[in-house]
């Protein structure tokens, strides 16, 4: 089977082939699947899921000058050692991962031309630039052109090559691509990653349409370990402060789906990790984070089957599909022997292959009618029952109802098909099956997840998506990437120790009076280094919690780091507003975690700024590492008794 995406003129995307395609609205998105020429099958895919699917990179960020100089050389100069940057990132990536060679794009947009010129734009200034940051000189097929009107252009000694936009991507060999407005309809390119414009302030809406069709993932796919290979990035010389802001918003109003995160470099920005504690980073391969994916729920006994399958596949366990499969089928004939000795399994049976035919005559004189009850038994036809074995057999799911039928051939496949059928509609039979696949299905991630650590990143995306979900949440492990997303908020200030920094060695953010408090008090009792641990990022550390009987994801601000003689020592921090409803919910979340992973991290706390008996502020501290205090706090039920609990057993440690 090969998939598709469908455009339009209005989307600005192209039928070609791709991993997935989706066509974005602001109401849906629809995934069209391509079986033959004739017949095309729409799938309605939520906008949150095609984000968190990974097809879509994460940020575009915008470069603009501080000060409204002429210096688009110099904001070219920029955008070609960002390309460079992304080119050298994909190759390492690309090495150590065994993928195919990614090799990203610098989209340029030049002026408009008149009779003698074919741009205004300097080009020999730009070919001259790119040479001599590439070391050597270009090759014939590396820099080309769309410019509809002209064909091959001489600059210097460079041709540079006419090329229709909708082969940009397939051609491997181009690296640089000049246009002035002709990139319309037909242009999907997920290997151009940096864009740099020539053109004025007033074309921001072209400019947001262009970056609608650069936001693809060339591996369909986010990149979990390098957060430079999940961005755009787009120089804007010629713009200010609030014409960026009219791109920006632009972008936001365009009918495309977007990344997550939309703003300038000032504020995005991407953090690698601090050398200082590389030691540090290596200590926590025993750490352990949750994923909490509530959109992309699935029943336990298919993701059973399906991480069988993978297991499989990768070599892990060669006889996990068969093993896995064996023992399911097992449950379902004792699900089907016990509906039998229960004495149910003949009455539903028989609503199966027949039922009453009741009558009603109206009788047109007397206006009245007559209605007699079933006096005869229609008989269910094979048809019939077949098409109900189908039904039956996507609530299964995996094709179990045919592996089933299969193992019971020598007996009447009517009967085998009523059996599955009777199966699927009994509600307790089928709890019991999925409670019995997850369980299943948690030991077999548990007692893999090792090895499974140790595959390339696409594969591991496999299993992450399966665990995600999950109906109960499962732990994986917490690996940090070698470099992190991050949001620079305005008024950030400089923090020392942090496992993350910029390429000058600093780590700039901004913190409440209550999370700068904690810091200070951990970093002057001794604390190694700090993690920030930002809400809703891949790499962030997640604890699931329950908020009226549906699962939520709570990200602790702090994640501290101390020493003993044994090692390192994580601890996880989060001061909390008591005045917040989500209190005693993620106090119950949090006993939960320590009491399944005391063993994983030190101090566990929950904190609170409040006035102490000398008339002073201090934080007090809830730890769910101590028995004594998340067994208390597991079963409360109201922010009352957290109060309570507070008040008895919180303590200072400054």
């Amino acid at each position: 089977m090969q998939k598709f995406i469908k455009g339009s003129e209005d989307d600005g995307l192209c039928v070609m082939p791709l991993v997935i395609g989706v066509t974005a609205t602001p109401q849906r998105f629809e995934t069209l699947i391509a079986g033959t020429t004739s017949t095309v099958q729409k799938v309605i895919v939520p906008p949150e899921q095609v984000r968190e699917s990974g097809l879509l990179k994460d940020r575009i960020i915008i470069h603009y000058p501080d000060i409204q100089l002429s210096a688009d050389m110099t904001m070219f100069k920029g955008a070609v050692d960002n390309w460079r940057k992304k080119c050298a990132h994909w190759k390492t990536y690309c090495d150590r991962e065994g993928e195919k060679m990614i090799n990203p794009i610098l989209v340029v947009q030049v002026e408009d031309g008149n009779d003698r010129l074919a741009t205004q734009t300097d080009l020999g200034a730009c070919i001259d630039l790119l040479e001599e940051t590439l070391g050597r000189n270009l090759q014939p097929g590396e820099a080309v052109h769309t410019f509809n009107d002209h064909g091959t252009l001489k600059v210097r000694d460079v041709e540079i090559q006419y090329i229709e936009a909708s082969r940009i991507q397939e051609e491997e060999n181009v690296l640089v691509v000049f246009f002035k407005m002709n990139l319309s309809t037909g242009w999907d390119c997920p290997r151009a990653e940096t864009m740099m414009s020539f053109r004025s302030a007033q074309d921001y809406t072209y400019i947001a349409q262009l970056l609608g069709r650069m936001i693809r993932t060339p591996l369909a796919r986010r990149v979990s370990s390098d957060a430079e290979l999940n961005s755009v990035s787009l120089f804007l010389p010629y713009f200010d402060e609030e014409t960026v802001k009219s791109v920006v918003n632009a972008l936001r109003d365009s009918e495309a789906v977007m990344p997550t995160e939309t703003g300038t470099n000032k504020e995005l920005i991407t953090l690698g990790r601090n050398l200082e504690y590389s030691d540090v980073f290596d200590a926590m391969d025993n750490l352990i984070t949750y994923r909490i994916d509530s959109a992309r729920k699935q029943t336990p006994l298919k993701l059973l089957i399906q991480i069988s399958r993978a297991l499989t596949m990768d070599s892990i366990d060669l006889e996990a599909q068969k093993t896995i499969k064996d023992a399911v089928l097992s449950k379902m004939n004792e699900e089907i022997k016990r509906i039998k000795e229960s004495g149910k399994f003949d009455i539903l049976s028989a609503s199966i292959t027949g039922f009453g035919l009741g009558t009603l005559i109206f009788e047109y004189g007397d206006n009245a009618f007559t209605f007699d009850e079933a006096t005869q038994t229609m008989t269910v036809s094979e048809f019939d029952i077949s098409r109900h074995f189908e039904q039956s057999g996507k609530l299964l799911g995996e094709g179990l109802h045919k592996e089933y039928w299969i193992r019971h051939s020598t007996r009447d496949h009517i009967d085998v098909k009523k059996e599955i059928i009777v199966l699927t509609n009994d509600t307790d039979a089928m709890e019991r099956i999925n409670a019995f696949a997850q369980n299943e299905f948690i030991a077999l991630y548990e007692n893999n997840k090792r090895a499974i650590s140790r595959l390339s990143e696409a594969r591991k995306n496999i299993y992450e998506r399966l665990t995600n979900a999950s109906v109960q949440p499962i732990s994986i492990p917490w690996a940090l990437p070698d470099s992190i997303d991050f949001y620079l908020p305005e008024n950030s200030v400089t923090f020392e120790q942090h496992l993350y920094c910029n390429e000058d060695g600093r780590f700039k953010t901004t913190l409440n009076t209550w999370e700068s408090g904690v810091l200070d008090e951990e970093l002057n009792n001794g604390a190694i280094c700090w993690l920030r641990n930002i809400d809703r990022k891949k790499w962030s550390l997640e604890i699931p919690y329950e908020v009226n009987g549906f699962t939520t994801s709570m990200f602790p601000d702090l994640v501290v780091v101390r020493a003993d003689t044994d090692g390192y020592i994580f601890d996880i921090l989060e001061p909390h507003d008591p005045s917040r409803k989500d209190n005693y919910p993620k106090a119950v979340g949090l006993a939960k975690f320590a009491e399944k992973h005391w063993d994983k991290f030190g101090r566990i706390q929950l904190i609170r700024q409040k006035r102490g008996v000398d008339g002073r502020e201090h934080f007090y501290r809830l730890d769910m590492e101590k028995t004594t205090i998340r067994n208390k706090v597991r079963g409360i039920t109201s922010n009352e008794e957290l109060d309570r609990i507070f008040d008895e057993d919180a303590v200072r440690e400054d």
